[in-house]
């Protein structure tokens, strides 16, 4: 029984795609969005369904379509995302709109370092999600985890930067640089003894970092 056999057969016990996330993913691919993997958002939806937060923060807003899962994993939290993109956050905004999430979901237009202060006013948060700038993981986590609640838990998504974290010698001069900066996130996070952190091979990697009493 090798990987892909398994793969299949879970694949096939999944369940389907509503309208509207279909549609999203469509729109990703036809634009060219990076977009959460179908394994990770699962994984994702399912530990918010158990964790039950109530004010979630999202690094990386895109075209809406995390956003959007996770307030339909938690219908009655308050989500705040972040997206420095105008043309995507555009989108997003039209996307909350149209699948009725406006009121649950908040969006900030712009980088995540410049509005912090603007975030940090909100409240604290029961759950970050960090699914923005590769190059920035450290520094987002940095800043935003003060933002935390006492046993709130950081989420991090694409840690296995497809494998290149691995061994990117293959790839572009730029993708090497990048799946370094992300290897050296992860290195430097497994050795932060004030949060938990168990790293996931789902989806494109998933970290989940939880604050220590």
């Amino acid at each position: 029984m090798n990987h892909n056999q398994l793969h299949d057969y879970l694949e096939k016990l999944r369940q389907p795609a509503t309208d509207w996330q279909a549609e999203l993913e469509a729109e990703a691919r036809r634009d060219q969005i990076p977009i959460m993997e179908r394994d990770g958002i699962d994984f994702l939806k399912q530990m918010l369904r158990l964790n039950q937060p109530k004010r979630i923060l999202e690094l990386g807003s895109a075209i809406g379509y995390s956003a959007l899962q996770m307030a339909d994993a938690v219908p009655n939290a308050h989500i705040v995302t972040i997206e420095r993109d105008h043309e995507r956050a555009k989108r997003a905004i039209e996307n909350f709109n149209e699948h009725n999430s406006s009121q649950t979901i908040e969006l900030i237009v712009g980088d995540a370092f410049d509005v912090a202060d603007q975030v940090k006013q909100k409240g604290r948060y029961d759950l970050i999600f960090i699914d923005a700038a590769k190059g920035q993981y450290q520094r987002f986590f940095e800043l935003f985890a003060s933002m935390l609640t006492p046993k709130g838990v950081i989420v991090t998504d694409n840690v296995l930067f497809h494998g290149y974290v691995v061994d990117s010698s293959n790839a572009s001069k730029r993708i090497q640089k990048l799946a370094q900066k992300i290897d050296t996130y992860n290195q430097w996070l497994a050795n932060q003894f004030d949060y938990q952190t168990d790293f996931y091979p789902i989806g494109d990697g998933i970290a989940i970092s939880i604050k220590k009493s």
